[in-house]
């Protein structure tokens, strides 16, 4: 990937790190290591993936001077759109994603954090889109993926503010799934992590396109996809190997091979 993206594989599970001291903030580097990254894991998907970063807080935001300054409003609108693709692609991964954070998490980071399936906290952590700034709303998908978690009343009052939100409110909201101790938290991100790639992907993934289908047209079309989507669950070794153990060692003793 880069020296300050890495991409890790720890078993069913790959990890994306952010590692670019001190504050982690998105440069050039960063936002080319994230493409390639989410491009590699699309490419040959692996069970779940984490994302993580490495340092004091997951990131203080975009790199202002290196990223906008004298940027045109023509260039601005196609590194929007390069950045949303990407965005795309990370949110119809066929597999769970885990985004952990364990400190301050700002913009960029926030972001993407809302694109993935599960956003685990730390009671330290601090989450804000404070593209006002510098004069900008957030463009990487941010008030429309807060909307859908918290409602448009709360994804309005966070960015027009530009205010810092703890990991507890934020929970209370909808955003953040799960929130654990600071000295429990990487323990606890990464067993939930590893629990969730640990289990049926291709169910997992059926999950996801049902999930989806209702956000976006409703229960009823949910429904309509059940036997598309689920149906050929039944020809998985998952399923099937999953089924023998319930039978022959009683439930929870299944091992799934994503197939």
């Amino acid at each position: 990937m880069s020296d300050v993206v890495r991409l890790e594989t720890e078993g069913p599970l790959a990890v994306l790190t952010f590692d670019s001291p001190p504050l982690n903030l998105f440069d050039d580097a960063v936002f080319n290591g994230f493409r390639a990254a989410i491009d590699k894991i699309a490419a040959d998907p692996p069970r779940g993936l984490l994302i993580r970063a490495e340092g004091k807080v997951v990131s203080g935001g975009v790199d202002v001077g290196r990223v906008f300054d004298g940027m045109s409003a023509q260039r601005g609108g196609e590194l929007w759109d390069e950045l949303l693709a990407t965005i795309a692609v990370l949110e119809e991964l066929p597999l769970p994603t885990v985004f952990a954070a364990h400190g301050l998490c700002l913009t960029a980071a926030f972001e993407i954090a809302l694109a993935c399936d599960i956003l685990l906290a730390s009671e330290r952590a601090k989450f804000g889109l404070v593209e006002i700034v510098v004069g900008l709303t957030p463009s990487m998908g941010g008030p429309q993926r807060l909307a859908e978690r918290a409602g448009p009343n709360r994804a309005k009052e966070l960015i027009f503010t530009g205010e810092l939100f703890d990991a507890n409110t934020l929970k209370e909201w909808g955003v953040v799934n799960r929130v654990s101790a600071p000295d429990a938290f990487e323990a606890e991100s990464r067993a939930f992590a590893e629990k969730v790639a640990n289990g049926p992907t291709r169910a997992h993934a059926a999950t996801k396109r049902l999930v989806w289908e209702s956000k976006e047209r409703g229960a009823r079309a949910a429904d309509g996809i059940v036997a598309e989507v689920s149906g050929p669950l039944f020809d998985t070794a998952d399923l099937q190997n999953a089924v023998r153990s319930f039978l022959a060692d009683g439930p929870g003793k299944a091992t799934y091979e994503g197939r």
